[in-house]
């Protein structure tokens, strides 16, 4: 069904359960063909009850089933991932040193630092 990913890459690590959007992992397949090198989710789906969407007013984009966040090795991949995330209208992208975020929110644009 995918091209790259197994749903099971983005089950909740709290509970198991796993509601990722099949339209959100076809576009991380775009994602991943348009950087050429292969991805590791950290985090995919997260439950209301997980412990970073817990302490949340409202759980996030990991809840929704619209967001990943992708291992990186070096400052190379990290250009080229958000490089290719603008390109493909990814709307939210997060930036840290060993992974970055990435969500298909439908509000405003939004890019910040872990």
């Amino acid at each position: 069904m995918f091209e790259y990913f197994d749903r099971n890459e983005f089950k909740c690590s709290h509970t198991g359960t796993n509601k990722i959007q099949d339209d959100f992992i076809h576009k991380l397949d775009a994602l991943r063909d348009e950087c050429g090198f292969p991805f590791v989710i950290n985090s995919g789906y997260r439950h209301a009850t997980h412990p970073i969407e817990a302490k949340k007013k409202t759980p996030g984009m990991h809840n929704k089933g619209i967001a990943a966040d992708i291992k990186i090795k070096d400052g190379v991949q990290r250009r080229k991932l958000i490089e290719a995330a603008l390109k493909l209208g990814f709307n939210g992208i997060g930036i840290a040193n060993s992974f970055i975020h990435v969500d298909t929110r439908d509000d405003t644009p939004v890019m910040w630092l872990y």
